[in-house]
C-alpha cells in the first residue's frame, strides 16, 4: 500500500471513529454456518441488554439475508437527518439499522465482496447511533468480507459466536473463532443454541441434537460457555410473528436463559476491560 492509500485508509478509520464516538460496545454476534438461529439470538441479546438497564441498537450487517425487520417486526425507511446521516428505526427500545429496510421484500441482493465492505462501512459511518451502551451486530455466517471490514474498521469490544450441539456445525463455528483471534478480538464466548428440548406434557428435557457440543467446544477452545438456548415452539413463533421472546414472554424459561446469557457477556466484557485499559477506549 502507498502513502497515499495509506493515508485515505487512514482518513477512513477516523471518519468511522468518530461516528461511532457515541457507542460504548460494538459487539458481533457470529456463526459458521447459516440456520443456527445467529440472528434470534442477536435480537434477544440486545434485547436482554436492555433489561438490564443499558441502552442498546441493532445493527443487520447480512447483507445477502437481512432478518432483522422480520424478527423485529419492524418496517419502514429511515428518514436522513440534518447531518445527513440515516436515522435507525426504533423497536422495543432497540435502535435498528438493516438493508432490509432498503429493498423489497423478495428482491434478491446479487453482490459482490467489495459492495459488502462498502455497505458495512456505511452502516457504521453513515447512521446516527448515538449513545449506545452496546451495538450488536448481527453477522452473516462464515468467515468472509462483513467480518474482516467490521474487524479493520472498528475497535470491537468481542465477539459471540453461537453454534448448535452437532459436530457439523460446532467444527465450523471452531473456525469463525479462528478468524477473530487472528484478527485480534476477543471471543467473549459461546452461546448453545437449540440445545434441549422441554416437553410441554412431562416437563422432561430431551437432547434433541446431541446437548453440550457447546459448551465442550468452548472449552477445547479455552473460550467462555455462556450459556445454553433451549428449542422452543414459542420462540419461533415468535420469529415468525416479529415478536421476540425477551421482549414478549420476559418471565419464560427461554427469555430468562437469554437474561443468563447477556449477564455473562457483561461480565465477560467488564473482565476484558479490567485487563486491558485501551479496550474500553472507543
Amino acid at each position: 500500500m502507498n502513502d497515499e492509500m495509506q493515508k485515505k485508509r487512514a482518513a477512513e478509520l477516523q471518519e468511522l471513529h468518530e461516528s461511532m464516538s457515541g457507542v460504548s460496545h460494538v459487539i458481533a454476534v457470529a456463526s459458521g454456518k447459516g440456520g443456527v438461529g445467529k440472528s434470534t439470538i442477536a435480537v434477544n441479546l440486545a434485547l436482554a441488554l436492555k433489561e438490564l438497564g443499558a441502552s442498546a441498537g441493532l445493527l443487520d450487517a447480512d447483507a445477502y439475508g437481512p432478518s432483522l425487520p422480520q424478527l423485529m417486526g419492524i418496517s419502514g425507511v429511515p428518514e436522513v437527518s440534518d447531518e445527513k446521516k440515516m436515522v435507525p428505526l426504533e423497536k422495543h427500545g432497540i435502535k435498528i439499522m438493516s438493508l432490509g429496510f432498503l429493498v423489497q421484500q423478495d428482491e434478491a441482493i446479487i453482490w459482490r465482496g467489495p459492495m459488502v465492505h462498502n455497505l458495512v462501512t456505511q452502516f457504521l459511518r453513515d447512521v446516527q447511533w448515538g449513545q449506545l451502551d452496546y451495538l450488536v451486530v448481527d453477522l452473516p455466517p462464515g468467515t468472509g468480507d462483513a467480518q474482516l471490514t467490521l474487524t479493520q474498521s472498528i475497535p470491537l469490544a468481542g465477539a459471540v459466536v453461537v453454534t448448535t450441539p452437532q459436530i457439523v456445525a460446532r467444527n465450523i463455528a471452531g473456525k469463525v473463532i479462528g478468524l477473530f483471534r487472528k484478527m485480534n478480538v476477543r471471543v467473549l464466548g459461546v452461546v448453545e443454541n437449540m440445545s434441549y428440548f422441554i416437553c410441554d406434557s412431562c416437563g422432561k428435557e430431551h437432547d434433541i441434537f446431541d446437548r453440550g457440543g457447546g459448551e465442550k467446544m468452548a472449552a477445547r477452545l479455552t473460550v467462555p460457555f455462556l450459556g445454553a438456548i433451549p428449542l422452543d415452539p414459542a420462540m419461533r413463533k415468535g420469529d415468525d410473528a416479529g415478536e421476540p421472546i425477551v421482549a414478549t414472554a420476559p418471565d419464560s424459561r427461554v427469555a430468562q436463559e437469554f437474561m443468563k446469557v447477556a449477564r455473562n457477556v457483561v461480565q465477560q466484557l467488564g473482565t476484558t476491560e479490567a485487563s486491558d485499559p485501551q479496550s474500553s477506549e472507543d
